[in-house]
């Protein structure tokens, strides 16, 4: 698969992912009343994140929302917050990646910027996935928490008599929605940083040339020069003035 194709098909999945993380995070369905053991009810009862709902057999719909923020359970919370925070991740992640697309150039960005561009989209849509599996998940460990709990208080008594009535609630459209949408954008993100490697520029090796300085001192005269090695010499020291040979000996100094 080259590079461009494996861009588009992953930005093209983040899209979709990130599109089912945001429906997913509004729909009421995220909990479903449990008809197991009344499959013959008047009322149909369902919870989401936001609100709770109640649907009639005459196919009236009442909808309230949460009023309240600190009575919520601190695990609804924490799913709130976590899809929250993998829809902004995955919309910054995806307003990076359109300008990181090899087949959009703007002005004279380079391959290394896009390159960088790139595999930050991908670390963004691959958080962003977690995110929503991560919240879903939560949230699905409650319900199966709360069902097990209902379920065993409803049978409690002599004989393992019903004593008391509870509704109990199983999982909802929505939470399958939230682990296909992560699934997707996590694949997105991991196919993103895969194509980053395509964008990187090819690093070229040079053969390296060292230049070592000569050791030997020149002193330079109108009339040739005198190469000294300097090395351990038992003549005095010369010096050479411009504009002729005279040396101090010479002039009695």
């Amino acid at each position: 698969m080259s590079t461009t194709t494996c861009q588009v098909v992953a930005f093209l999945l983040s899209i979709l992912g990130l599109a089912g993380c945001i429906a997913a995070t509004g729909m009421d369905m995220w909990s479903t009343q449990d008809l197991y053991d009344n499959p013959v009810t008047s009322v149909f009862q369902y919870e989401g994140l936001w609100r709770s709902c109640v649907r009639q057999s005459s196919g009236f719909t009442e909808c309230r929302p949460y009023f309240t923020i600190l009575g919520l359970p601190a695990m609804l919370q924490a799913v709130r917050a976590l899809m929250i925070v993998g829809i902004v991740l995955g919309a910054i992640g995806l307003l990076v990646s359109i300008f990181a697309l090899k087949c959009i150039r703007i002005g004279s960005m380079e391959d290394s910027a896009k390159a960088n561009m790139t595999l930050t989209s991908g670390i963004m849509f691959i958080v962003s996935g977690l995110c929503a599996i991560a919240g879903v998940s939560v949230f699905a460990n409650m319900l199966v928490t709360n069902f097990w709990m209902s379920t065993a208080n409803m049978y409690t008594g002599m004989g393992g008599m019903v004593q008391t009535v509870q509704t109990r609630y199983t999982f909802g459209a929505a939470l399958f929605v939230g682990w296909v949408a992560g699934g997707l954008t996590l694949i997105g993100g991991v196919m993103m940083c895969i194509a980053c490697r395509g964008l990187a520029p090819e690093e070229t090796n040079y053969k390296a040339v060292s230049y070592h300085a000569s050791g030997h001192s020149v002193a330079y005269k109108p009339g040739g020069f005198k190469a000294s090695t300097g090395f351990g010499s038992n003549t005095k020291n010369k010096k050479t003035y411009d504009g002729g040979a005279h040396t101090e000996d010479e002039l009695g100094y």
